[in-house]
């Protein structure tokens, strides 16, 4: 799950600033998240489903279809 944060952020040519800014955390603790160094709470889990148009389950590595579920 973790790469895949890291992954998708990068494909958007977002830098971690600015997840943690739309996320409002700290740049150290969104590093953190991408490193798997902490927990992913359920609702950053869910801003950044809908950040990237995926589903959960595709952050969560559950499914490797990005496509949101309906």
């Amino acid at each position: 799950m973790y790469p895949r944060i890291r992954d998708l952020r990068e494909d958007r040519e977002l830098k971690q600033k600015q997840l943690a800014e739309y996320l409002n955390c700290s740049q150290q603790v969104y590093s953190n998240y991408e490193l798997g160094q902490r927990d992913i709470p359920t609702d950053i889990l869910i801003k950044l489903a809908i950040l990237y148009n995926v589903s959960v389950d595709y952050i969560l590595g559950l499914s490797n279809d990005p496509k949101r579920l309906k």
